[in-house]
């Protein structure tokens, strides 16, 4: 018997001497006055045992056969040794047609002594990390792929920015994907409302940071570092410290951000009808603006920590691609597959040979430093592509994303195709007296003769 009857047994004894009513019984025992009843007629006809439960000690109606469970054991002691237990279950349904549930066989095999071959880490310890003081410390990066316009439009990207102190959201933007010009927009924003954070904290996407096991341009290797990528080369510009995360529970905030705007925000977008990129960007400042006001708190310091802007800071150098380069003989640079001529320098000077700087500005135009001194450019096209990939020194692209407008030619002077002559279909064969077909030694005798 448990305690539970053995509590019971007690209660209805005494009580059955004391002359307490069954009511009373039944407010001690938090119980009803019917099974009151019930109980005191089974410990009078069968003692303190009639109080336990009718089935104990009985095998239940949906318990195996112990035929089947050595089976099971059987098949998977020899057959199937050192399968998975999930596989071993897929095995046991459709080649030996035993139907059990995965559970029951990973009780069955547990209680048999076997361990399943595929270890799970156990769950690590997290600890909550406290908000910073000051707004601006720190703020937290991220981009949600949504289906933020129900069917009504492309699937978007929503890439954003919140303030770890304050809970405010410090810039958003839609995109097509999630990449970095949209980043650089989004940085942007918080600039020009806000200014320079101190630190941002984003996960290990290939945007934010180089993959190990990227192999390294040859110039990497002879200068023994690894290049950033194009958004860690604008933070080092900016001053801002990176701060990458293991988990998306360690930059917690803005992973339910995304919660809270995945319902507001997408009623929002249904009650305006957007079908568009384009208008969910214009909607989007109204709805981050309203956010701001319900939700932001307080920060524990009202000094904010944002740093101004430069005044003589060009933003547009700044936010854009940046490539290194090397001048051929002819003073031009390829970009592309198409090449950029660039004048003469200073005294007529050449810059065959020199590294320069390729600016890729979002308006579609390109700009060639050297020293800090712009020494060409192209115009921007009539249409800027809404995406830009992003190349590295290797040859790769981290994006890849279509173009979704035409490039405008970048040349100066549109390169005249050379048209090959028609082939004859003949080929011809050298003398056996050509050069060609003399030996090595003999050509060597013949130029010092």
């Amino acid at each position: 018997m448990t305690k539970e009857e053995d509590h019971r047994a007690v209660v209805l004894d005494v009580a059955r001497c004391g002359g307490r009513t069954n009511k009373e019984i039944a407010q001690a025992l938090g119980l009803s006055v019917r099974q009151v009843q019930r109980l005191k007629k089974a410990l009078r006809e069968e003692g303190p045992v009639g109080l336990a439960h009718g089935n104990r000690g009985q095998d239940p109606g949906n318990a195996f056969p112990e035929e089947l469970i050595e089976r099971v054991v059987e098949l998977y002691r020899t057959n199937y040794t050192g399968s998975g237990f999930s596989h071993f279950h897929e095995k046991l349904t459709e080649v030996e047609h035993i139907q059990m549930s995965v559970r029951s066989v990973r009780r069955i095999l547990r209680e048999a002594g076997f361990e399943s071959p595929k270890k799970r880490r156990p769950t690590k310890h997290r600890s909550r990390r406290q908000r910073r003081g000051s707004e601006g410390a720190m703020l937290q990066l991220d981009g949600s792929t949504h289906d933020w316009l129900e069917g009504r439009g492309p699937k978007l990207c929503l890439v954003g920015a919140i303030d770890d102190a304050t809970g405010k959201v410090a810039g958003a933007v839609f995109r097509h994907c999630e990449d970095a010009h949209g980043y650089f927009l989004m940085m942007r924003q918080v600039l020009t409302k806000h200014g320079v954070p101190e630190t941002v904290y984003h996960d290990r996407h290939g945007i934010f940071e180089r993959d190990p096991k990227e192999e390294e341009a040859i110039w990497e290797q002879l200068e023994g570092r690894r290049a950033p990528t194009q958004f860690g080369r604008l933070m080092q510009e900016l001053g801002v410290r990176q701060i990458s995360a293991n988990s998306p529970q360690a930059k917690g905030r803005v992973e339910r951000l995304w919660g809270t705007l995945q319902d507001r925000l997408v009623s929002e977008l249904r009650i305006a009808n957007i079908c568009s990129i384009e208008d969910a960007n214009r909607v989007l400042g109204t709805v981050i603006a309203e956010h701001n006001r319900r939700f932001c708190r307080k920060p524990d310091d009202p000094i904010s920590v944002y740093r101004k802007v430069d005044k003589g800071m060009d933003l547009n150098s700044v936010f854009c691609f940046k490539y290194r380069r090397k001048v051929a003989k002819d003073n031009t640079v390829c970009f592309e597959g198409n090449p950029i001529q660039i004048g003469p320098g200073p005294g007529n000077s050449s810059y065959a040979g020199c590294l320069v700087e390729l600016q890729e500005r979002f308006d579609g135009s390109l700009h060639i430093y050297y020293k800090g001194c712009c020494i060409a450019k192209t115009l921007a096209p009539a249409e800027p592509p809404d995406v830009i990939r992003v190349k590295r020194g290797n040859g790769k692209y981290t994006e890849e994303c279509p173009w979704t407008a035409p490039r405008a030619v970048i040349a100066e002077k549109p390169q005249t195709q050379r048209q090959d002559e028609p082939c004859s279909g003949k080929s011809h064969k050298p003398s056996p007296t050509h050069p060609w077909r003399r030996p090595w030694g003999d050509k060597i005798a013949g130029r010092r003769g």
